[in-house]
């Protein structure tokens, strides 16, 4: 079924975590790039969701605003003293190709991480800092090339702390981990066993909306695109304030929703009672509940344990499925029809 190899490719993400180390250590700020006041990581998909990563484990300690867009044009604040860090994975994603153009046009800092494509070419010709990374994968794959390199533009700016042994031992964890989600038999693999569960289910994430808000997002996309389903998800306290209510009508259908809870040892206590108890109102409704939560001492360590777990979930779901991971049919349809008008 994995006729595109994806096993080999999660198998090897603490290599590319070691990679991109050595790629973000590489990286020098050239003159140019002073009185920066904030910060935009425009991208799409696969190549946002490090910018995501980067706002969500700084959030509580980087001063600047932050501030992810998926758009083909920047928001109006950006100016002069704007950092925006253009990341497309191919180089040629037309959002991200856009909003370059648009960053431009308003004078701004610019740095672009790419594999290649029309990007490098634009960087490149106006002396914008490029940082290359290797082609050859899937966006969503290349999710240590999109992160890691932008932790090291935080800390060449002296916007952060020096993080690199914290990166270090989050890639030795993965290698860790990736021992277990390697192995064919439920008793070891978690992975496999959270699939075996959700499969034939909808999957509903729910978790805060501090640390783990996007490793929510990321384990809804990689159901997507690696395991063709659909997946949910919403974030405490707001579905406190709304989607609780909807856990009533169509008690027939909501016995197919399968329901993680995606929980972090920092969340807040308030959070943590509102977690529990939203459990106690929804379970005679839903099909099945569990919780995941990392056991882990740093923050980015926990952030990249649960994402790749809900990668290899994903994967099995997928096997499950009888499909192909790595395809993207929709996705390129999409694109052809676009390319057309």
């Amino acid at each position: 079924i994995d006729r595109s190899n994806m096993y080999d490719v999660l198998k090897g993400f603490d290599n590319q975590i070691k990679d991109a180390i050595n790629i973000g250590m590489g990286v020098k700020i050239p003159q140019g790039y002073e009185n920066i006041n904030k910060i935009i990581i425009s991208g799409l998909g696969g190549s946002a969701i490090g910018g995501d990563l980067l706002r969500s484990y700084l959030s509580s300690e980087i001063k600047l605003p932050v501030f992810v867009n998926r758009n083909y044009f920047l928001p109006a604040f950006a100016d002069k003293n704007t950092l925006v860090i253009v990341s497309s994975y191919s180089g040629n994603t037309e959002e991200s190709l856009s909003s370059y153009e648009d960053a431009k046009r308003k004078n701004c800092r610019i740095i672009c991480i790419s594999s290649g494509g029309k990007l490098s070419l634009m960087a490149q010709s106006i002396g914008n800092l490029l940082i290359t990374v290797p082609g050859g994968y899937q966006p969503r794959c290349a999710l240590a090339y999109s992160f890691i390199p932008m932790l090291f533009i935080m800390q060449s700016f002296g916007f952060i702390e020096e993080k690199t042994l914290e990166i270090k031992s989050a890639g030795d964890l993965m290698t860790i981990k990736g021992y277990s989600y390697c192995s064919f038999d439920e008793r070891d693999n978690p992975a496999l066993k959270i699939a075996n569960h959700l499969q034939g289910k909808i999957p509903v994430i729910y978790s805060s909306n501090d640390l783990l808000d996007i490793v929510n997002l990321r384990w809804r996309c990689q159901m997507n695109e690696n395991a063709k389903m659909l997946a949910f998800g919403n974030y405490f306290p707001e579905m406190n304030h709304n989607e609780i209510v909807g856990w009533e009508i169509n008690p027939d259908m909501l016995k197919n929703l399968g329901v993680i809870f995606l929980k972090d040892k920092d969340d807040f206590e308030r959070i943590k009672s509102r977690e529990q108890i939203t459990q106690e109102i929804i379970k005679p409704y839903a099909g099945l509940i569990f919780e995941i939560s990392s056991d882990r001492s740093t923050k980015l360590e926990r952030i990249l344990d649960l994402v790749y777990l809900g990668d290899w979930v994903s994967f099995y779901l997928a096997v499950l499925n009888k499909v192909d991971p790595t395809p993207i049919e929709k996705i390129n349809i999409l694109k052809t029809k676009l390319a057309e008008l």
